[in-house]
This record gives structure tokens, C-alpha cells and sequence, in this order.
């Protein structure tokens, strides 16, 4: 699925689509209407073309709520219009959300990006803060490059690897970082090529972190 900013809609819906995608939500009002209990019931149902009528039936509220909440999720960039419809005599406006999923990026919250290296606990390789430091660019960033990639008609090119690791002891974990360390960047040294003619430049990020015992498996 595509994923980009939410401040870079997709475009005008055609009718009876669903939507599709991750939208990076980076802008802080943006990221309020998400946390807002109502707006978040609201946008769920949204997630299939619908009106404030409709929604207000489905989540027993006031239309005239909805309604306000509905505009509020628009203006946010989280909700779009997918046509005008004329029902008993009046007009009614059928609307979505504007992404199946949303991705709030950390510095949403906070009003600034958060620091790839700065200070002695972000940028020591070991510490939460420095791998949370770079997911949140890897999210800036790849979003802002969808962005680009969707405008220019291509694809994105990207390469993740998911994997998992049982480490016996302390000291297995500290070798198996060493290990880790030392083959990334012999590969890097291997395919590293700046001064090649038409060369791209990819971000290299390695993490990894104890999991979540909550998560399904």
C-alpha cells in the first residue's frame, strides 16, 4: 500500500472506492483530531463513503454533531468529499476518510523533528532515544519521498527486513551487536559507490529492540 503525507492528499476519490494507503499525519492539529475520542468514532466509520446522516445513524449522535466533527476531520486533511448527492429536495455531501490508516509521526506531538543526533543519549547507538530518533526520520522521510514518488507516477523503491533473534545470555546479545555492526558495514564498504554516474543514495537503518510480549504472533 502507498504511504504518504497526509498534508498530500491523494486526490479527488472516484466514487465508491474505499480508502487505501498509510498517511503519515505530521502536522500537530492534525494529530489532535485523531486523539479526539468522537472524531476518531467518526473517521472509523468513515472508513466506507458516508454522510453526516449516515454516520450520526450509525453512532447514534445528532447529525448536527457529526456534522461539526465531520468538517473539523476535513479541515485536518483526515476526511475528504467524494460527491454532492440531492436527496429530498437537499444537498448532501458523501465524504471518507482519507487514508485506511493513519501513522502520527512523533515530532506531530511534540512541533519539532525529533533528533537524529543530538545530545549524549540520542546519539549513543545503544539507547531507545536514538532508534526512536531514527524510526521518526525514517517515517519523515519516506512519506515525504512517496509524496514525490506518487506525483511523478513510480514507485517508491524501499527494502525492509523483519526478523526475530533469542539471545541466551547478555553477553550473546553484545556479541551478536558486534556481529550485526561489523557485516553492515563491511556490505556498505562493498556497494558504496558516490562518485558513479547517476549513483542514489539510500539510508542505511539497523535496529533492534526486545519484543513485545502483547504482540501477536
Amino acid at each position: 500500500a502507498a504511504i504518504r503525507s497526509i498534508e498530500a492528499p491523494a486526490g479527488k476519490p472516484a466514487r465508491g472506492t474505499q480508502p487505501a494507503g498509510v498517511a503519515v499525519v505530521s502536522r500537530r492539529e492534525s494529530a489532535a483530531a485523531l486523539v479526539h475520542p468522537v472524531r476518531r468514532r467518526v473517521l472509523e466509520a468513515l472508513k466506507a463513503p458516508g454522510s453526516a446522516t449516515t454516520v450520526a445513524a450509525v453512532l447514534a449522535l445528532p447529525r448536527q454533531v457529526v456534522n461539526y466533527h465531520v468538517r473539523a476531520l476535513e479541515k485536518a486533511g483526515l476526511v475528504e468529499e467524494v460527491e454532492r448527492i440531492q436527496r429530498r429536495g437537499l444537498e448532501e455531501r458523501i465524504v471518507r476518510a482519507t487514508a485506511a490508516y493513519y501513522l502520527v509521526a512523533p515530532d506531530a506531538l511534540s512541533g519539532k523533528a525529533a533528533p537524529a543526533s543530538e545530545g549524549r543519549d540520542v546519539t549513543d547507538r545503544f539507547s531507545a532515544s536514538y532508534q526512536v530518533a531514527m524510526a521518526a526520520r525514517t517515517i519523515r522521510e519516506v512519506a515525504a519521498l512517496g509524496e514525490l514518488a506518487t506525483k511523478a507516477g513510480k514507485r517508491l523503491s524501499t527494502m525492509s527486513l523483519d526478523s526475530e533473534v533469542t539471545f541466551a545470555t547478555p553477553a550473546a546479545r553484545e556479541t551478536f551487536a558486534r556481529d550485526l555492526l561489523d557485516a553492515v558495514t563491511a556490505v556498505i564498504a562493498r556497494h558504496h559507490s558516490p562518485a558513479a554516474t547517476g549513483a542514489h543514495t539510500y539510508r542505511v537503518f539497523a535496529g533492534a529492540h526486545p519484543k513485545h510480549f502483547g504482540e501477536s504472533k
